[in-house]
């Protein structure tokens, strides 16, 4: 990773003229915030005539936990595209202290408020400036652009498609967090103790019950292909959620083909091995989730 920083303005240069002549020749990561938001940013893998697509992805809660992380467990290399691994709050280059003990802290004290819907809506709202300052910098085309989530970072994918203020062409979800009761009903079973619901709790659970609001994603002017990924050895709840929504919006969609649900043995709910803060080699399992997303973007995003 670079950290240099005059390294970093010298590599952007080589990226902004490459771009300029209609070409993409840097592969290597290329980290650092826009907006106040970390990124871990992989440019297209093959020279691309003209402004590239682009994948944006949110990592999961879980391992990997970071930008940089989720961009080592799931590099899509295989998609002419610049893939763009956005920060989730507190955690990476976010986390408070170096540790996401901040994080815990907040799911222990009270895991719908202060955990899972502050932290997936501020990941959304930061999103469009952050998009934006990254299209100045790199240049890519966002006319073209898919967007890649895992677990929590999943409903922030999904968030962004009920909004339907930013085009998409494709998505991918990889044991995404469909509904928020869901992630909650986890969160009880490590604590061994229900979680104490109330008004406010309930309408946060449902902003965030995609199934209850596939109408929305549906509705978007023109429906963006879906592909739901879920590992067999998921959480039993969250693998119910992927075919709720699958079904849900399939029967929405004019091309029920144009959302597709795979299953995949073996996968439990993490694509990387702990502590998954920092890089660390793809998994074999990791590698076959790599494939298959990578299959669908580069059906759906040219």
């Amino acid at each position: 990773m670079w950290r240099n920083e005059v390294h970093f303005r010298c590599v952007l240069d080589i990226v902004k003229i490459d771009s300029a002549r209609g070409r993409t020749t840097v592969e290597e990561p290329i980290t650092g915030t826009a907006a106040g938001v970390p990124f871990t940013v992989l440019p297209p893998s093959a020279e691309v005539s003209g402004p590239a697509p682009v994948v944006v992805a949110w990592h999961m809660i879980d391992a990997p936990r970071s930008d940089a992380a989720f961009a080592a467990a799931l590099p899509l290399a295989g998609v002419p595209a610049w893939r763009v691994y956005l920060g989730m709050p507190l955690c990476g280059a976010r986390m408070v202290d170096g540790s996401m003990d901040a994080l815990v802290e907040r799911a222990l004290r009270d895991a719908m408020l202060a955990y899972v819907d502050p932290i997936a809506a501020q990941a959304a709202l930061e999103f469009p400036a952050a998009l934006a300052e990254l299209r100045e910098r790199f240049g890519f085309d966002t006319s073209r652009m898919a967007v890649v989530g895992g677990s929590l970072g999943g409903a922030v994918a999904l968030t962004i498609l009920t909004t339907r203020e930013i085009p998409v062409r494709a998505a991918a979800l990889i044991n995404p967090a469909v509904r928020a009761r869901s992630v909650i009903g986890v969160v009880e079973g490590m604590l061994e103790q229900p979680y104490p619901w109330n008004d406010e709790a309930d309408q946060a659970a449902d902003r965030l019950d995609f199934v209850a609001r596939s109408g929305e994603i549906s509705a978007r002017e023109t429906q963006v292909p879906l592909l739901l990924v879920s590992g067999e050895d998921d959480f039993p709840s969250f693998r119910a959620d992927a075919g709720d929504l699958a079904a849900a919006l399939r029967g929405r969609y004019t091309r029920p083909d144009d959302v597709h649900l795979t299953r995949v043995p073996d996968l439990a709910h993490p694509l990387a091995e702990d502590p998954g803060i920092e890089p660390a080699p793809q998994l074999p399992i990791a590698k076959v989730v790599d494939d298959a997303v990578t299959e669908w973007l580069v059906r759906h995003l040219a």
